[in-house]
């Protein structure tokens, strides 16, 4: 499926029964909401999604449930984000299989490689697919920083388009626009930092949020292309105490709960991680239903 890294791309939540089984029923009614919304393209097995959790059977299950969810209207993407290489490369070569758009794909985990090792890692996944890659740029949590000098040498494949950037840095945008013009697609990962992003250019976001608030999610990505900046910035305003969930190590429980509040999820999650308890979660329940009880009236951004 051929694709543009433009636009809104949630990196979903894996739904899970209270057994941890896979609760498909709940996952398809979510992805309907995204779909409504208009999001233009999904990420399966994020960090947001549990991915260490998930056997290769269950990111199969996914991938191709998702797939016959969505009916060839966005594409489906996998993330990638394995501890050895040959291990990286056997999924994407099994994700191209199953019929998967393009890949999410992060540096190594769990060992902290240096420039060299990280880009040979990057080069040998991008060797195993010719399916479009976007690299997740993010040194702040997994501490390796994929530089502009890197990207040079990651540019030399075709199929390497895009980046999540999620230095914490809005400068990079346009360090990344200035070196490379248009060769790389920019997608903000971080939030909190989604609308200044994109007023520097940046041409999609990888959002979390927009799992529990698919809607006001488009809606800011619309209005601020559409030049609309005081609606955009009106939304994100009210946005702002519910993306800051999305900076947190336990960014998979606040959002899932946000998930649950607004309808669209609940709040289980794989073990070691453990549901809300006690003042923290009644803290993060606050901020979550302050912002459902003055959610905004959207303009008909569907239309722009």
């Amino acid at each position: 499926m051929q694709f543009q890294w433009t636009g809104v791309f949630p990196a979903l939540t894996t739904k899970l029964t209270t057994t941890e089984e896979l609760d498909l029923p709940l996952f398809a009614a979510n992805l309907k909401a995204q779909m409504a919304a208009g999001v233009n393209g999904i990420i399966i097995g994020g960090s947001l999604g549990e991915a260490s959790t998930l056997t290769n059977d269950e990111k199969e299950t996914l991938v191709k449930f998702a797939l016959s969810e969505v009916q060839g209207k966005i594409p489906v993407l996998v993330n990638i984000a394995e501890g050895a290489t040959r291990v990286a490369t056997k999924l994407a070569e099994d994700a191209t299989k199953w019929g998967a758009a393009g890949f999410m794909l992060l540096p190594p985990m769990r060992y902290k490689s240096d420039d060299r090792e990280t880009n040979e890692y990057f080069k040998a996944v991008a060797k195993s697919t010719n399916l479009p890659i976007m690299i997740y740029n993010n040194p702040v949590d997994y501490k390796i920083e994929v530089t502009l000098d890197m990207f040079e040498e990651l540019l030399q494949f075709s199929n390497i388009q895009a980046v999540k950037e999620s230095t914490r840095d809005v400068t990079n945008v346009t360090r990344l626009r200035n070196r490379f013009g248009n060769r790389i697609k920019i997608l903000c990962g971080v939030d909190t930092l989604a609308m200044e992003e994109l007023l520097m250019g940046a041409d999609g976001w990888v959002a979390g949020l927009v799992c529990a608030f698919p809607a006001e999610t488009v809606a800011i990505y619309r209005l601020v292309k559409a030049g609309r900046i005081a609606e955009a910035t009106a939304i994100y305003r009210w946005f702002m105490p519910l993306l800051e969930l999305d900076i947190h190590a336990k960014l998979v429980q606040y959002i899932k709960l946000a998930e649950q509040q607004t309808g669209i999820g609940s709040e289980y999650v794989r073990a070691p991680r453990l549901i809300l308890a006690g003042a923290e979660r009644e803290k993060v329940l606050k901020i979550i239903n302050d912002g459902i009880a003055c959610r905004p009236t959207l303009p008909n951004y569907l239309s722009l």
